[in-house]
């Protein structure tokens, strides 16, 4: 089993001096990132969908056994809230292939004013190609139910675990892999702090749990201020050691 640390994103420029050393232009941090990652998570495309060609160039700048997760574009999630799914799946198949050996899991995350709605969930589960790992977050309270959790264990489809302000924390395995999001551990605010040692022990806990129990663990901080995300992921790293 393969457990892979990493952030959300790597391209901040609080991040000088934690992880870019003063200078280095921001056309190197993706390789600067990935002597010290193994993973990352790829927030951008949420916002702006980029073509196959970026991707590529992505890939030709980052080592073999990287893995390359992907955030879906928020025209899927947001604007059509998983509706008719057909062309967005089709972009993101073409991405699949230029990623290649590198890639990792389609992030599908969900506004908190999208309700409950099974046949939707099931019915973009089921149009996503086999050989994409697919994780779902749910923002919304009304999708926490166990008929939910059946469709993403029937589907193969990981449920998100999240650690985040006014988010619950739900320890649940759906898939093969486990996806964990760690927003940051502000009890009032998304995104901000940085976890202390006994919470980094904690995860590291549940992580050993996972894997001991055969499972992928994918795990990324979103705590992107003032480098923590970095500081949090190197810590964890170490705690896993």
């Amino acid at each position: 089993m393969s457990v892979r640390i990493g952030t959300s994103g790597w391209s901040y420029d609080s991040w000088r001096g934690v992880l870019y050393e003063r200078g280095l232009p921001p056309g190197r941090w993706l390789e600067r990132y990935a002597e010290e990652f193994s993973t990352v998570e790829l927030n951008g495309s949420f916002y702006r969908w980029p073509g196959e060609a970026r991707f590529d160039a992505w890939m030709r700048r980052l080592p073999e056994d990287f893995t390359f997760t992907v955030k879906a574009p928020r025209g899927l999630t947001h604007a059509r809230k998983l509706a008719d799914p057909s062309e967005w799946i089709a972009r993101i198949v073409r991405v699949w292939e230029v990623l290649g050996a590198r890639r990792g899991v389609l992030l599908v995350q969900l506004p908190p004013d999208f309700a409950r709605d099974d046949e939707r969930l099931t019915g973009f589960l089921a149009a996503v190609p086999a050989g994409i790992r697919v994780a779902v977050e749910f923002r919304h309270g009304s999708w926490l139910d166990e008929s939910v959790f059946g469709i993403l264990e029937r589907a193969g489809a990981a449920y998100v675990v999240m650690s985040g302000a006014h988010l619950p924390c739900i320890l649940r395995a759906t898939a093969p892999f486990v996806y964990v999001r760690l927003h940051g551990p502000d009890p009032e605010h998304l995104y901000a702090g940085s976890y202390d040692g006994a919470a980094i022990g904690w995860w590291a806990d549940r992580i050993r749990e996972w894997d001991a129990a055969g499972l992928d663990v994918y795990a990324y901080f979103n705590n992107d201020g003032y480098g923590h995300a970095v500081r949090d992921a190197r810590a964890l790293e170490g705690a896993l050691r």
